[in-house]
């Protein structure tokens, strides 16, 4: 079997409780070979199911300290998860297909052992027999608890097996789902005339066919501008079209599939509907309570919306000099004109903001204000990675120089790789043993420079892997982004503040080589315009992704299919539904971990907005910045995430500047 580059976890077990601390040297993600996966997976796999037999033949007395139980559970999961971190990331980044192929393959594998874990009685009853003398210990038994009751260990035998049957089918359809939007090779041929408006230095890096035409495929960073600053409405149509085809129809049959087994398993457990089962242990509790918020914000959008597009169709009238009532605005147009009209409005050209914000620079410049507000250190290492292009940064406290966690970087698009901006959160710390957290920031950015709006993921994104870094929890398990899934977007919403205020951006144009201009007063309420332009047609989006969302997986949904009922909420919005465009086949948060928690990325924004006025006028406050960093990031989910905000804020939290974000009164 391969050899892993792992931190030596030092860590001697004599019988229960005495853990001796691990070393502290950096963690690292070993380069996998796809012929060494298969035995590897099997290895790691019958490894960890020796430990857990061992762990349930300890005989506990009634009460046993949980401290120590939790302890033995956690290292052994940890140990696990050295494994299985990186084949969850390698199955989205790695250049080789067949590797990608052999990371899904064992994921399944995983994911089957896993559900045979948590449906074991007798490692179920060794937890029931622990007794937690504190919070932490209590909150990390109860979740344990929570896994093995969502996962059946009290359900009948015959029930047990249906839902064994039922989560290993939506591994493979998530799986198969995700990989027919990552993997689709289908270029797009245009002629030269239908790139007019956009600029040289997109049309220099483009591939042509012995025709002489332009090939373009589905990577953000070819289908942004272009939706954008082509003149060519009819190309623009056949892209938008193209790309949210992209998935296939198969796709739409694997939905459907995940959609009919969700239910399923939620009839298993007696709740109503899926949504009714996932949301219980969420901030949000049911969907009940999700559904009004929506219906909340959808009523204060939709006449934003509205207003929106009648301004974009006025302005296309008196641009082209039309008739209003010809003045139609379409999917397909509605950036262009938006592009448009923020240029002649707001002087602000998204291209020509590369030049502000160059990719490298936008990196150093992150870091500088990361290690201000947090008082750490970003220090790069030469390890090996998956591709020539990742970068490894060793991350350390400023005061005692200690090493808190490790980060990767994969920030340029290729062919196979994941195609949108995640983070992964490939290994939990633990102070318990010493072990450090590895965060892995996977964009797909150009690589001269960054529109603002691109600026903006790259700090939201950066602000998931600090969570990640600055975790500081007794357990692994508990480490980072392991906050409920209506929460987990709210460190990173409110970061983004850092790449729209002046007190951080005007300090970007520093760490530029050669020098760039440097962003003043006036671009700075340019840029808060264009943010608060379109508003309504933004958050309108996200009402409806979030609406289909809560909509697929209600007891009503069986009743018909995906796309017809997107076909009905997309109808109804002021922009309508396009013949041909098939979005649900495309939409990966709802089969990729996000179903019945794509209402959370407002949510989330509630709590975020909220967060940010601790902060006051001084985004760059590294006093304000540590209390954060204490309260908020270094608890990982120790604590429920109404407490998290409760002890940062000192109150409780309320969605009143929320609400003025979505109006535009902020």
């Amino acid at each position: 079997m391969k050899a892993f580059k792992l931190t030596t976890l030092c860590v001697l077990t004599i019988g229960m409780g005495q853990l001796a601390f691990a070393n502290t040297e950096r963690s690292t993600l070993p380069k996998l070979q796809a012929k060494d996966i298969p035995t590897q997976c099997d290895a790691n796999i019958a490894g960890t199911k020796a430990k857990l037999a061992e762990f349930a033949k300890i005989k506990l007395k009634k009460n046993a300290s949980a401290a120590d139980v939790l302890a033995k559970w956690d290292q052994i999961f940890s140990t696990f998860e050295d494994f299985y971190g990186p084949v969850g990331l390698m199955s989205n980044v790695d250049p080789n297909a067949d590797l990608r192929k052999a990371a899904d393959d064992c994921e399944v594998k995983i994911s089957q052992f896993l559900t045979e874990v948590y449906q074991d009685k007798n490692l179920y009853q060794q937890i029931v027999k622990s007794k937690a003398d504190n919070e932490i210990d209590q909150k990390f038994r109860q979740d344990i608890l929570d896994g093995f009751e969502d996962t059946g260990v009290q359900l009948p035998a015959e029930k047990q097996a249906r839902l064994k049957v039922i989560l290993d089918e939506l591994t493979k359809i998530q799986q198969e789902y995700a990989r027919n939007v990552r993997d689709n090779p289908e270029k797009l041929e245009f002629t030269p005339a239908e790139l007019k408006g956009l600029p040289e230095s997109y049309i220099a890096n483009l591939k042509k066919n012995e025709k002489g035409n332009y090939l373009l495929g589905f990577e953000y960073p070819e289908y942004l501008p272009f939706m954008q600053l082509a003149d060519s409405d009819e190309a623009r149509k056949r892209y938008q079209i193209a790309y949210t085809r992209r998935g296939t129809e198969k796709n739409l049959v694997l939905l459907k599939q995940a959609m009919d087994l969700r239910y399923e398993l939620a009839q298993l457990f007696g709740k109503a509907s899926y949504a009714d089962w996932t949301l219980k242990n969420r901030m949000a509790k049911n969907p009940e309570t999700v559904n009004n918020f929506l219906n909340d914000v959808h009523k204060t959008v939709t006449p934003l919306e509205k207003q929106e597009v009648q301004t974009l169709r006025e302005f296309k009238a008196k641009t082209l000099n039309i008739p209003i009532e010809k003045a139609e605005i379409n999917r397909w147009s509605e950036g262009y004109w938006s592009e448009k009209l923020r240029q002649e409005k707001y002087k602000v050209d998204q291209e020509k903001l590369r030049e502000y914000f160059p990719t490298q620079a936008s990196q150093d410049w992150l870091f500088a204000i990361s290690s201000n507000l947090y008082g750490i250190d970003f220090k790069p290492a030469k390890v090996e990675t998956w591709q020539d292009e990742v970068e490894y940064y060793d991350v350390t406290d400023k005061k005692t120089g200690q090493l808190l966690g490790g980060l990767y970087m994969d920030k340029f698009p290729r062919e196979g790789k994941y195609g949108h901006a995640a983070v992964w959160s490939v290994h939990g710390g633990s102070t318990l043993t010493g072990r450090k957290p590895i965060s892995a920031l996977v964009t797909n950015f150009n690589r001269k420079g960054l529109n603002s709006d691109e600026l903006e993921t790259f700090v939201h994104e950066f602000g998931h892997a600090l969570h990640g870094i600055l975790s500081n929890t007794r357990y692994a398990s508990q480490s980072g982004t392991s906050v409920e899934r209506d929460f987990v977007e709210a460190p990173s919403q409110m970061y983004e503040e850092w790449a729209r205020r002046k007190e951080t951006l005007s300090t970007l144009a520093d760490y530029c080589k050669p020098d760039c201009p440097r962003v003043d007063d006036a671009l700075i309420e340019k840029l808060k315009a264009v943010h608060n332009y379109g508003r309504g047609l933004r958050y309108a989006r996200q009402t409806l992704y979030a609406q289909f969302d809560m909509a697929l997986h209600t007891k009503d949904a069986l009743k018909t299919q995906p796309l017809d009922f997107w076909k009905k909420l997309e109808g109804d919005t002021a922009l309508g539904h396009v013949p041909s465009t098939e979005f649900p086949g495309q939409f990966g948060h709802i089969m990729g971990g996000y179903q019945v928690g794509y209402y959370g990325y407002m949510w989330s924004e509630v709590m975020a907005l909220d967060m940010l006025s601790a902060f006051g006028d001084n985004l760059n406050n590294p006093e304000v910045g540590a209390r954060y960093r204490k309260a908020i990031l270094s608890q990982g989910g120790q604590k429920k995430a109404a407490q998290l905000v409760v002890d940062f804020l000192g109150r409780e939290p309320d969605n009143k500047a929320f609400f003025k974000e979505i109006t535009g009164q902020r």
